[in-house]
């Protein structure tokens, strides 16, 4: 099978090699908590909003499609609705808190002058035998063909120190996009809804070659730690938001025993080439 990498699974490497593991050979479970949850809620009714015609794009129109989203996506993941146990199972303030990130997004865009050209858009190319792939959550293209990659963050920006792992998301994407079409987007915009800010970048040619060469690279990481056996921690202030901390050596524990076909696993394109929502 031809080797694939997701921006999800090179962003695990890049923050640890254990985590990368976890998620890839051990597949350990990450179970949805309500910042994700939220995020993907508020991520479908951004999406579903465009299928309105432009000037009933309001900010009632998209509150109204909180609930009819949020049982669409329980019915495909009945595990979302255990996030509402400690509110014994209402709905009242989980849509509030829904409601107010997409208050917060009218304040940065006005959906009735936007004609996004993709929403959700499924973005694949192969570069010397590595697929890359992800989902773009929105493509803006303008008259002149020039285009915008949007990504809607419901948490709050970062601080500089991980600035760089956002923009690396979206220069993965950017670059997928260049080789797939011939065309270098124009700008990539990350759209924080948790303290309301709009991050832009314009991406060069050298960057995208730059983060060609940086994907390249992780992957010959990831096939020599998949011979190696070698999965060492890389601990860092974003341990305190690992599911996987008490398995981890780093802070005293141990982890499984790895599988007899843990190399195989740790280049498996159909994990390692999975894409996942990104809140």
């Amino acid at each position: 099978m031809v080797a694939a990498l997701s921006p999800s699974r090179a962003s695990d490497f890049m923050s640890c090699p254990l985590l990368y593991r976890f998620r890839v050979i051990d597949k350990l479970p990450s179970p949805p908590t309500q910042a994700t949850a939220r995020g993907t809620l508020v991520h479908a009714v951004l999406e579903r909003l465009f299928d309105l015609p432009a000037t009933e794009r309001t900010i009632e129109a998209a509150v109204d499609l909180v609930p009819q989203e949020w049982q669409r996506l329980a019915d495909e993941e009945p595990a979302m609705l255990d996030l509402l146990a400690e509110h014994d199972g209402r709905t009242d303030e989980w849509f509030a808190g829904a409601a107010t990130l997409l208050q917060t997004w009218f304040g940065l865009e006005d959906p009735t002058r936007l004609e996004p050209a993709e929403r959700e858009l499924y973005v694949e190319t192969e570069i010397d035998g590595l697929v890359l792939r992800g989902y773009v959550d929105r493509l803006d293209v303008a008259p002149g063909g020039a285009m915008r990659v949007v990504d809607y963050k419901t948490g709050r920006s970062p601080s500089e120190h991980f600035e760089g792992k956002a923009l690396f998301q979206m220069k993965f994407y950017a670059l997928v996009l260049w080789r797939q079409r011939g065309v270098m987007p124009k700008r990539l915009q990350l759209v924080y809804l948790g303290n309301s800010e709009i991050v832009a970048y314009e991406p060069d040619e050298q960057d995208l070659l730059g983060t060609e060469r940086k994907v390249k690279a992780l992957w010959q990481a990831i096939e020599r730690a998949a011979t190696t056996g070698d999965w060492r921690p890389s601990p860092s202030r974003l341990c305190d938001w690992c599911d996987h901390r008490a398995l981890c050596p780093a802070w005293g524990g141990t982890p499984p025993p790895l599988p007899v076909d843990a190399a195989e696993r740790a280049v498996d394109p159909t994990v390692t080439g999975v894409v996942e929502v990104d809140d």
